[in-house]
């Protein structure tokens, strides 16, 4: 199973500022994902006010299976929040609100899919239910910590046993690559050992996007866009995680 994970910054390039959705859709297309987590997706398109530009994404990448929740300006046209994307049904979705007191709201976005995943032990893909978790983090440290803390401790999360497949990721904001070994181990979920640095897009130095799984799954290998496009489409390079069954 192929996860990207993507700020797209409202499909606004992060050095010349233009407003260009089909730099992003070309982007997410070279890789052909089955889900795509997305943050900083915006109401309403520049070029289409009247249609989401959640279902102008999912037009575009061929994945007709979504959810979208606003989570900042929720109420105003201009809103933006997270979105999932999945070639398979979708069977169930929640947003968790892990807004910190007076901080900027922020949220995860859950969905409940019925995917197909191979398996790292015979090759062949087996039917799997897995639930994702796509979150966009605040930039204070320890507002970081605290909203990691509120999903773990989230009925969606916490009533899942440890083995349920779960996969966690998202725009994390993780500054000094350091939120899967302080809180994301203690609670059970794996990550890489390397963190690929995917900002700023144009020149990436820190891995402030990041993907932890838990129970029957596995991450295979975890990648930053390398396209030459990539660096100019968004202010984050996206995320490509190569995910399989244990």
């Amino acid at each position: 199973m192929r996860v990207l994970i993507y700020n797209i910054h409202k499909c606004v390039g992060g050095v010349d500022r233009r407003y260009d959705l089909s730099r992003v859709v070309d982007v997410i297309n070279h890789y052909q994902p089955d889900v795509a987590l997305l943050q900083e997706v915006v109401r309403h398109s520049v070029v289409a006010s009247n249609s989401l530009q959640a279902d102008t994404l999912a037009e575009a990448m061929g994945l007709s299976h979504r959810i979208w929740i606003p989570n900042v300006r929720p109420s105003e046209a201009r809103g933006y929040g997270n979105a999932i994307f999945s070639r398979w049904p979708i069977l169930d979705t929640e947003n968790i609100d892990l807004t910190v007191g007076p901080k900027k709201r922020r949220s995860a976005l859950y969905a409940k899919v019925r995917t197909q995943v191979s398996s790292a032990a015979d090759g062949q893909p087996h039917t799997r239910t897995v639930h994702f978790f796509n979150l966009h983090l605040g930039l204070s440290g320890i507002e970081r910590k605290m909203q990691l803390r509120k999903l773990l401790a989230s009925d969606r999360l916490a009533h899942l046993s440890a083995t349920s497949c779960v996969l966690v990721a998202g725009d994390m904001n993780d500054v000094w690559g350091s939120l899967g070994r302080q809180v994301m181990k203690p609670a059970g979920f794996r990550g890489t050992q390397r963190k690929p640095k995917t900002f700023p897009a144009y020149a990436p130095v820190r891995p402030l996007d990041s993907v932890y799984v838990r129970g029957a799954l596995r991450i295979e290998s975890l990648t930053p866009s390398r396209l030459a496009l990539a660096r100019q489409a968004s202010d984050h390079l996206p995320l490509i995680a190569e995910v399989s069954e244990l």
